[in-house]
């Protein structure tokens, strides 16, 4: 990408829009809509790394109902010219072209490199890379492989959304607080996968979501791991100015 004199790049992630209940996750999604109409007057592009929906289910004829003023929003940005591009995450990894071709969106299903002005950068979710989480992994081709997708396609979209619903809070529960406790170097996934590819490809940020825990750290003299956190608890999100990049918490002020 080009880069534009005075122009930034966003990056943020893991929404979880639609949990847990109504009322929270449209007092979310209207918070998010403030910031990124902040955030138009000077972004080039916008990454959304996963997890925009707390499930998401593409249909022949039918998506989930809901999230209309974020998916306005974004309509708005990209009709301003501004690039969009979404990474699926594994609560919303069933995309297929919808978002396209309404918002005019790039979808990428895994992750993948970026020149962004002079800096080169390694984005994707973070689901099932590193050591460890074998269930998932395994669950994960389960979830990605055609002929499931094609058999949960023809459940009647009442009956699979609340299924999937109901999973996807067990799943939460499951987790607890453990999003809440930085683990250590040695025991994040995530940051010893980024200390690994980063012996392989020669890039100045790793960007990740997934882990809901905002983190900024180096992991050799010229790369560095960033972890986008969440819009659950943290509100936060990564800038870059085509020289640095930050991790900051979005208030109102």
């Amino acid at each position: 990408m080009e880069w534009v004199p005075g122009k930034k790049i966003y990056f943020l992630s893991d929404f979880h829009l639609g949990a847990p209940n109504q009322a929270k996750s449209n007092e979310r999604e209207q918070r998010l809509v403030r910031f990124l109409q902040n955030a138009k007057k000077d972004a080039a592009a916008i990454f959304i790394v996963g997890d925009i929906f707390d499930f998401w289910f593409e249909y022949k004829t039918v998506v989930p109902k809901g999230f209309v003023r974020l998916l306005g929003c974004l309509a708005n940005l990209t009709d301003a010219g501004i690039e969009l591009h979404i990474f699926t995450g594994n609560h919303d990894l069933w995309m297929k072209d919808y978002l396209t071709e309404e918002l005019n969106a790039k979808i990428y299903f895994e992750p993948r490199e970026f020149t962004l002005g002079s800096k080169k950068f390694f984005i994707g979710h973070g689901d099932g890379l590193g050591p460890g989480d074998q269930g998932y992994k395994f669950m994960k081709k389960i979830f990605t492989n055609p002929l499931c997708k094609w058999l949960f396609g023809w459940l009647h979209p009442d009956l699979g959304i609340q299924l999937a619903n109901y999973f996807s809070s067990k799943s939460r529960a499951k987790t607890g607080t453990s999003d809440e406790v930085f683990m250590g170097e040695d025991k994040e996934w995530l940051i010893i996968y980024s200390k690994q590819k980063a012996k392989e490809i020669n890039a100045h940020y790793f960007i990740f979501g997934h882990r809901h825990y905002p983190l900024d750290i180096a992991i050799n003299e010229t790369s560095r791991y960033i972890n986008l956190g969440d819009w659950l608890r943290s509100n936060s999100y990564a800038v870059f100015d085509g020289q640095d990049i930050q991790l900051l918490h979005w208030t109102e002020d």
